[in-house]
């Protein structure tokens, strides 16, 4: 399994590419001649285990993204506290004669719906965990893992060993 911890994610990029390596789907398996003969897993990058992505106020833009495409693929569960909800596009961003720059928002994010979404709203938890600053420890991080522990023993992983070698037949050979 795997803990992704998106809080305090700025953004900068819609990093679709990481929720579609996390959603993967075990698909089978090659064998493996070599040793104890434990098959290669395929695809061969995968994490088949629970997976749970922690998340909170300070995420935004490319921060709310990356959590909504990681629910909306139902990859797994969120915790910790919503995210800010600035989900716009800012690029063209001109320079100034100064070397400084100025930025704008340029566009906005509607759904598969049709429906304007993320922005002003962000993205809930599954699990809502309001970290306590004064403690010292970080209780949304040990909430996940106790979450992950919990689905792992609910639905263990179970990898299967290589099976006995298939049995050839030989075909027969016509007369002439």
């Amino acid at each position: 399994g795997a803990i992704i911890d998106d809080r305090f994610n700025q953004g900068g990029y819609a990093a679709d590419y990481i929720v579609d390596l996390l959603a993967r789907p075990l698909m089978g398996y090659f064998s493996n001649p070599i040793g104890e003969k434990q098959p290669f897993t395929s695809p061969g990058a995968g994490i088949w285990g629970p997976k749970i992505m922690l998340i909170n106020e300070m995420a935004g833009s490319g921060g709310d993204y990356l959590p909504y495409m990681f629910k909306k693929r139902q990859v797994g569960t969120l915790v910790g506290t919503r995210t800010w909800g600035g989900l716009v596009g800012i690029w063209d961003v001109p320079n100034l004669i100064d070397g400084g720059y100025i930025t704008a928002p340029r566009g906005g994010f509607f759904n598969t719906e049709g429906e304007w979404d993320v922005e002003n709203k962000g993205i809930a938890p599954n699990v809502e965990v309001v970290e306590d600053a004064f403690t010292g420890e970080d209780v949304q991080l040990k909430r996940a893992v106790e979450i992950g522990l919990e689905q792992l023993k609910a639905q263990p992983l179970h990898l299967l060993p290589q099976p006995a070698d298939p049995v050839r037949v030989s075909r027969p050979v016509k007369n002439k």
